[in-house]
């Protein structure tokens, strides 16, 4: 078999920034970058998830540089990127992975928890892309892949703030592609479903009774594929956005969602367990 296509998928000698990724989707991204020959750079809030994800890199051979960062502080940006680069050339792939969400009713929110998620989510992408665009527009050469969600399109109680944050997102990724596609700069997304994590575990565990979880229930009612995400769903289209084989791809938010924002979904009660695999 002729591999030699293979090679527009390839991430050989570049530089890949994911934000936030010592551990969950962050790290799977990142994880599947080094396996396409990128070398890695991540930061997180504190020095403690920053260790996290070295041991976790230094466990799978992958000779990562991390640093503590706030994404939301445009002076550690600068100072994060500058030390990144000298230990691992200029960044050619940004992945905004760092987000936080509160789950607070709207009228009970306050302007200060508002703000944080805003923050996070929204201005920290702002913020690091603003950071590298210049190298990458000197270069003439670079990506960014930002962390939409389905509330990027879709609303549901207690997220205001996040929904917010990420459907402004969505329309960040299209005006960075709107002002540097000329130099070949392609931003897109992923905009992830419901993922099987550790974080969201408790949202799957059987009932005392045995019977499923109500949110679990829920949730395979609305995807048609019945079933959970896994990190591993997430990237080949990380790699493939990262890579020459997108060249021509910008602008775009790409749902790995088990087909739920395609689907009106069914009653939660017609669903059969004894059909999953998971």
């Amino acid at each position: 078999m002729d591999t030699s296509f293979l090679k527009i998928f390839s991430l050989e000698g570049k530089t890949a920034w994911v934000t936030g990724a010592s551990y969950g989707l962050g790290l799977a991204y990142a994880i599947a970058f080094a396996k396409s020959g990128a070398k890695i750079v991540f930061n997180d809030i504190n020095q403690e998830l920053v260790d996290k994800g070295m041991a976790e890199y230094e466990k799978l051979g992958i000779d990562a540089f991390g640093a503590v960062c706030d994404v939301t502080k445009e002076d550690q940006v600068a100072e994060f990127v500058k030390k990144a680069e000298a230990a691992k050339g200029p960044i050619d792939i940004l992945v905004n992975n760092a987000g936080i969400i509160k789950r607070i009713p709207m009228t009970e929110m306050t302007v200060d928890e508002w703000n944080q998620v805003i923050d996070v989510d929204l201005t920290g992408p702002f913020i690091c892309s603003k950071a590298v665009l210049p190298g990458m527009i000197e270069r003439r050469s670079g990506k960014i892949i930002n962390a939409c969600s389905m509330m990027s399109e879709l609303g549901r109680e207690t997220v205001s703030a996040y929904a917010a944050a990420k459907g402004g997102l969505k329309m960040l990724t299209k005006n960075i592609c709107s002002e540097y596609g000329q130099y070949n700069i392609q931003c897109n997304a992923i905009g992830p479903g419901y993922i099987a994590t550790p974080q969201t575990a408790p949202l799957r565990e059987k009932q005392p009774d045995g019977s499923m979880h109500p949110f679990d229930r829920f949730i395979r009612s609305k995807t048609p594929a019945q079933r959970w995400g896994k990190t591993e769903d997430l990237m080949g289209l990380a790699v493939f956005l990262a890579s020459p084989a997108s060249d021509f791809i910008n602008g775009q938010v790409v749902y790995i969602d088990g087909g739920i924002l395609a689907y009106i979904g069914q009653d939660p009660g017609n669903l059969d367990p004894s059909k999953f695999e998971d």
